[in-house]
């Protein structure tokens, strides 16, 4: 059985799709087949930390949205060194036209569930991750609602206390199976520890990981996934133990 894994934020800027790119592919380089879904149709982005230009997206999820091709149309093969498995990835556009529309109109949330069920079926995945956009919404309450596991990314900032909270409650009321929270950007003069016990005891919830900020993921500037450009950092063996605690759910 396909496990769907969602990866959240209340508030962007938390480092959300780059830490999804690189969950996605650890897990697909263990021999897995693996589908990452863009779901922030406001503001896409994932597709850049893959190196995949503009124009050969012939077709992104917001055509399958507005019914002009099946969802498995919009899924392009991710070509990967020492990746032993299968990548796709489904971007949303990038284009001016389409972003305004969804503005302007919305779409229809429910297809998006069919959308899923169908790329797993079709591409025979194993896993398949939703970059989601930030803040509560349709979109995001039904990503959540049918996640085996729910990242929920924060900073160590007071402003993103609240707004967790709030996805946290959420979450446990939509009976998400797995739930994690995930400190990212925690600056290295921080005690990482008592950040970790802090978060856990407000939110009565597991502490998978408290990721550091660093100067590696700033130079990288989303040229790349960090755990390929960087595979021997801290980071990417932080970034392991979430991937474990993902393929752990099928052995």
């Amino acid at each position: 059985m396909a496990r769907i894994v969602s990866v959240h934020s209340f508030r962007g800027g938390t480092g959300k799709s780059n830490i999804t790119a690189s969950l996605a592919t650890d897990v697909a380089r263990r021999g897995h087949r693996v589908g990452i879904v863009d779901t922030d149709i406001q503001s896409p982005g994932i597709h850049v930390l893959f190196g995949m230009e503009e124009q050969r997206i012939t077709h992104a999820l917001n055509d399958y949205l507005w019914g002009r091709c099946a969802i498995e149309q919009a899924a392009y093969p991710v070509d990967l060194e020492a990746v032993a498995g299968k990548l796709y990835l489904i971007p949303s556009s990038l284009k001016t036209g389409e972003i305004a529309r969804v503005l302007r109109e919305g779409y229809d949330v429910t297809l998006l569930n069919d959308g899923f069920r169908d790329l797993i079926d079709r591409l025979a995945l194993d896993y398949l991750f939703i970059d989601t956009h930030p803040g509560l919404n349709e979109e995001t309450l039904l990503s959540i609602a049918i996640s085996d596991v729910l990242f929920i990314v924060m900073r160590p900032d007071r402003q993103d206390y609240q707004g967790t909270g709030v996805t946290v409650e959420v979450a446990r009321k939509l009976d998400v199976p797995h739930l994690y929270v995930v400190v990212n950007k925690v600056l290295p003069s921080f005690d990482f520890d008592a950040v970790r016990r802090e978060v856990g005891q407000t939110y009565q919830a597991e502490v998978i990981a408290v990721l550091p900020q660093c100067d590696e993921m700033m130079q990288l500037a989303s040229a790349g996934v960090f755990v390929l450009a960087y595979p021997d950092h801290p980071l990417t063996r932080s970034l392991a133990t979430m991937a474990d605690a993902v393929v752990a759910l099928r052995d």
